[in-house]
Order: C-alpha cells, then sequence, then structure tokens
C-alpha cells in the first residue's frame, strides 16, 4: 500500500472518530478500563507511567493532539510493539480511552 492511500485511509478514520460523540455505557468503560490496566499496562506500565511502551500520563501526552493519539490506537505504530486496536475497539471505545488518559488516568 502506497503512502497516498495510507493518508486517505488515516484521514478518513480521523474524521469518523471525530464526528463520533456516543461514550460507552458504565459496564463497557468498566471492562475498557480493566483492559487499559491489563493490556496498555503491560507495555505502557501498570500506573502508565512507561515500560516498553512510553509513559501515558497526563504529562507525557501534554501537548500530542487527541486525533493523532486515536490514529495511534486505531492503527497502532508499525515497526514497533504497538498494534492497532481497529480489530478489537470501535471508534467509540477508542475516543473514551483516549479521553480518559487525557484526563490523566490513573490519578496518583
Amino acid at each position: 500500500m502506497n503512502i497516498y492511500r495510507h493518508i486517505v485511509v488515516l484521514a478518513a478514520l480521523l474524521l469518523f472518530c471525530a464526528t463520533s460523540v456516543a461514550s460507552p455505557d458504565a459496564p463497557r468503560q468498566a471492562r475498557l478500563e480493566h483492559l487499559l490496566v491489563q493490556d496498555c499496562g503491560a507495555c505502557h506500565g501498570l500506573h502508565m507511567t512507561g515500560g516498553l511502551g512510553p509513559a501515558l500520563t497526563r504529562s507525557a501526552l501534554a501537548g500530542k493532539s487527541r486525533d493523532s493519539l486515536i490514529a495511534t490506537v486505531t492503527l497502532g505504530r508499525p515497526g514497533t510493539a504497538m498494534p492497532g486496536w481497529a480489530p478489537l475497539l470501535g471508534p467509540d471505545d477508542i475516543g473514551w480511552l483516549v479521553d480518559l488518559l487525557l484526563q490523566g488516568y490513573p490519578a496518583l
């Protein structure tokens, strides 16, 4: 797949994610929080302070756009251990997780 096709796909995903406003219900939020601790925490650290992957603390994410973070979670980072989560999580789930991290999860 050439670079221009990647850019078009990424732009479409960002547009779709940016227009999505639904928030997962409370039981789904609990499952997503569990996933964040167990799956994301395995690489980014139990308190999101870093490990194999970079820190995902509020200060570490400062200055990074919500859209770029959503793209990273959705598509992953080629050449790294960061997988794309789009096959397992919908846009609302990914947006909710990114918002949670931007708000400072976990609150220490």
